[in-house]
């Protein structure tokens, strides 16, 4: 059998480690092939051409091949677009990426879903912490919703019951969306509730659910990180809790 070799894919480094003193190996999301392994050989040297461009949060274009589960790069070419981001924007983008290699098999290609992170990673890459956060739950959303673990957020999930508009509802990881009690620190409203998943319909799918995550970010965002940590299995994602950390010395200080 002929060794594959891809050309030109649009791709984003996830993760490098180090694979020996010279070499990495990558964790990439493309457009096609979902997310790969790669080793990129002497990229650690001076003078390799790969080196300034093989990071986290750049649009590349990435030509490798092998059979093996760890491909081969052969070549790398950045697309432009924006500079590094710093500070809580890029600990946000080093967030999206743990969510993609926690819940996302290999080589398993979800192109709608590298089309709605370019455009996160393009609003994190603007710096503006209103606009981020509201992109951060659009983003948890579709992503939930496109590896099959968001349930109609316009219906009880245990009964089927259409959501009232004017009650509140919480969404937990066993029970899906169901009426809140007093006890749930987080809720929405049927309404809310309603209008995210009208938001999910649309085509494309980014730009409306930002809008609709906009109005409701503060009381979403608890119930989708308590989500996300039971799907991937953590009781606090890594890049979460550094962030906490950071936060903490710089109350200290």
């Amino acid at each position: 059998m002929a060794t594959q070799r891809i050309s030109h894919e649009p791709a984003y480094v996830l993760h490098r480690y180090d694979w020996s003193e010279s070499s990495l190996i990558l964790e990439v999301f493309t457009r096609h092939h979902g997310r790969v392994a790669l080793i990129a050989k002497g990229v650690k040297r001076p003078y390799s051409s790969f080196r300034p461009i093989l990071l986290p949060l750049q649009p590349l274009h990435l030509a490798f091949g092998g059979d093996a589960d760890i491909k081969t790069l052969k070549a790398a070419e950045w697309q432009g677009g924006h500079v590094m981001p710093t500070g809580d924007a890029l600990m946000s983008g080093y967030y999206i990426n743990e969510l993609l290699l926690a819940l996302l098999a290999r080589e398993d290609p979800h192109a709608q879903l590298f089309d709605i992170y370019a455009d996160v990673v393009a609003v994190i890459a603007t710096g503006h912490s209103a606009t981020l956060e509201a992109a951060l739950r659009a983003f948890e959303l579709l992503l939930l919703r496109e590896i099959g673990l968001l349930p109609l957020l316009d219906t009880q999930t245990m009964t089927l019951l259409t959501l009232q508009a004017e009650a509140r509802y919480c969404l937990v990881p066993e029970g899906g969306l169901r009426q809140a009690d007093p006890a749930d620190r987080a809720s929405l409203s049927g309404a809310d509730w309603a209008a995210l998943q009208l938001s999910l319909r649309d085509e494309p799918p980014f730009a409306a659910a930002l809008r609709a995550c906009s109005q409701v970010g503060g009381d979403l965002k608890p119930q989708l990180r308590t989500l996300l940590n039971y799907h991937c299995g953590v009781q606090t994602l890594r890049t979460r809790q550094m962030m906490m950390d950071l936060q903490g010395l710089q109350r200290q200080s």
